[in-house]
């Protein structure tokens, strides 16, 4: 029983925050800041730190399910990989829902964010090393 609770503690919250994203992207009109750059930014920045907390979510888990097999090199890439693949299907998702669109645009900015989590996850990791 502790086995199955320790792996969904892994499990669970990339699925979560899936979820959230989800949600997210099913609602048909979202907040506006005041100014149109403003908004854009604030979305996008969004957008960015979303995904990248996804691709951590991820790495966390394929760390755990990989053990000492893999490099942390490697994992990063299946990492940003994955969230390459949620991301297209948030915005197909996104082409079904009033008042949204889809667009590759996001797609990079949400790849954007996975790649400097990953990278941000690499710097920490030789820093530690380091010590």
């Amino acid at each position: 029983m502790r086995r199955i609770v320790r792996g969904a503690s892994y499990w669970l919250p990339p699925l979560a925050w899936m979820g959230l994203i989800y949600v997210l992207s099913d609602q048909p009109d979202l907040p506006h800041a005041p100014g149109p750059w403003l908004d854009m930014a604030l979305k996008k920045g969004a957008h960015a730190a979303a995904y990248g907390i996804l691709a951590w979510f991820y790495l966390r888990l394929l760390r755990h399910r990989a053990g000492a097999r893999r490099s942390g090199t490697a994992l990063r890439v299946v990492s940003i990989a994955l969230v390459v693949m949620y991301a297209l299907s948030d915005e197909y998702h996104q082409t079904f829902v009033p008042g949204r669109n889809g667009n590759w645009f996001d797609v990079g900015v949400d790849s954007a964010g996975a790649v400097a989590a990953m990278l941000l996850d690499r710097w920490w990791e030789r820093r530690r090393s380091e010590r």
